[in-house]
């Protein structure tokens, strides 16, 4: 797989929050296309801005999610306070487990607890 790439308005406003919230660096930009990875040598999100971009839709409706991502952290509870700083805004969901926001452009995602197998997150 090289990346995963989420359509928006605006790439570099969406590339811009995920840089701060997953800590990489915006590793590449051209017209069009803006990726945030570990490395410029590493796969990572690339963001791609569309006319016309419609928001998904939490938990369902039209358009419904295409997708979300899943992001590790030590504290859920703490963490809740700096990505919504970022940008990110609550969505509502029963699981009491893990928390589920959206970014700017609309695109779900989830603060899950760092399972035990996982590598110290710092």
């Amino acid at each position: 797989m090289h990346h995963v790439v989420l359509n928006c308005a605006d790439a570099e406003e969406l590339a811009g929050f995920y840089s701060a919230l997953l800590g990489f660096p915006i590793t590449y930009r051209s017209p069009g296309w803006v990726v945030v990875a570990e490395n410029e040598h590493s796969s990572g999100l690339a963001f791609q801005p569309v006319e016309h971009y419609l928001p998904p839709v939490w938990p369902e409706g039209s358009p419904g999610q295409q997708l979300h991502l899943d992001l590790m952290v030590s504290d859920v509870d703490a963490a809740d306070e700096w990505v919504v700083s970022l940008g990110a805004r609550r969505l509502p969901t029963d699981d009491t487990v893990h928390a589920v926001y959206a970014d700017p452009a609309g695109h779900p995602f989830c603060l899950i607890p760092k399972p035990g197998w996982a590598p110290r997150i710092d």
